[in-house]
């Protein structure tokens, strides 16, 4: 039986902590909503994601490419969803997000590499369409420059000319450029200024499910590359994707280097650079900065404790994700401002931004 004083130290207590519930349910949606955060020290960075968001009527397919434009427009690629009202897989934004224009419907399905570079004084976009199995170079606003196929002059590709899909592209400080058939024959196409192929750089290696090592210098979804120019000597760094590991080449196609790192670096996808760091989106739920020696000193977003195999989470809804960390980064690039803008490999898409914190 419960006594009288009892009871009024109970519905005291219950008052008390009935009185409370709305200030710790409040702190708990506040602690909620806080934008999430990655990484730190000096590479520290808030986690938007769906910064740029498309435009009615337009919804993202797989967000594969980015660039930034002199001027700070931002230019996204994506394969355009399949029950999307319009069909252009380019779209552009400025600096601060604000949606611009879209543009090059041609290639819906197929957007994937999108780089950019100046040339003189004007400045051209690269895309790389796998769809189409073409790389074509056209002005900011979408014109085409010229369109380019496999290159006949390499008999790789004599038997099997179809077996061409490039993934992405970089450029050398003389003009010449490389070009990665990252999805057909594992294979990258080196060219000078004048458009002349000059051959290729490494080899097609073994497929990693036939338990084969792979040699240095050989190539297994050469994903992404970039020209590297923070060293004494620009050199081409690849993301030999499938053997999940990073390669080094002189730009006339020696092997200089081989980095691999099992416990940092999975699925390497492409490159960016500003100042000291690279930037490589990883696969496997992570973006990933690296040194001069190409050593992984931060993971941002790292999310594959909670995300599995990766590609496993590929069919899920917004709300499914896990707030703060990322489910399969295919590129990333550092804006002017020094913050970072990642592009998924997801069906609905999404591109997040890593808000650099002062």
């Amino acid at each position: 039986m419960t006594t009288r004083r009892q009871f009024l130290a109970q519905s005291s207590l219950a008052v008390g902590a009935a009185a409370l519930a709305p200030t710790l349910l409040r702190a708990a949606d506040k602690a909620a909503s806080r934008t999430p955060v990655t990484g730190s020290g000096a590479h520290t960075f808030e986690v938007v994601h769906d910064w740029l968001v498309p435009p009615q009527g337009l919804l993202w397919g797989d967000t594969h490419g980015l660039a930034q434009d002199a001027n700070g427009l931002i230019y996204v690629a994506h394969t355009v969803h399949k029950s999307s009202m319009h069909p252009e897989a380019i779209a552009v934004y400025d600096a601060k997000g604000k949606f611009v224009r879209t543009f090059g419907a041609e290639y819906r399905g197929g957007a994937h590499g999108l780089d950019i570079r100046k040339e003189g004084s004007t400045e051209y976009l690269y895309h790389c369409d796998t769809n189409r199995c073409c790389t074509v170079k056209t002005t900011l606003a979408g014109e085409a420059v010229w369109t380019k196929y496999y290159p006949v002059e390499d008999p790789a590709y004599a038997a099997a000319p179809t077996n061409y899909v490039p993934t992405n592209i970089a450029f050398g400080p003389d003009g010449s450029y490389f070009v990665a058939d990252g999805y057909g024959s594992h294979r990258i196409m080196r060219y000078n200024a004048k458009d002349k192929f000059l051959g290729e750089i490494g080899q097609p290696g073994p497929n990693p499910t036939e338990g084969i090592p792979a040699a240095d210098g050989l190539l297994r979804s050469p994903h992404g590359l970039c020209v590297d120019t923070r060293g004494a000597q620009p050199v081409l760094v690849v993301a030999d994707r499938s053997h999940q590991r990073v390669q080094v080449f002189s730009l006339d196609g020696k092997h200089l280097r081989t980095v691999k790192d099992s416990e940092k670096l999975r699925l390497p996808c492409h490159f960016d650079v500003k100042g000291d760091l690279m930037l490589c989106p990883d696969l496997d739920s992570q973006v990933c900065l690296m040194d001069r020696d190409w050593r992984v000193i931060a993971q941002l977003g790292d999310g594959q404790k909670n995300n599995g195999r990766y590609g496993s989470r590929r069919t899920q809804s917004r709300d499914q994700f896990t707030p703060g960390e990322f489910i399969c980064p295919h590129d990333a690039i550092f804006l002017h401002n020094g913050d970072i803008l990642v592009a998924e490999w997801l069906p609905i898409g999404r591109l997040t931004l890593l808000r650099r914190v002062s």
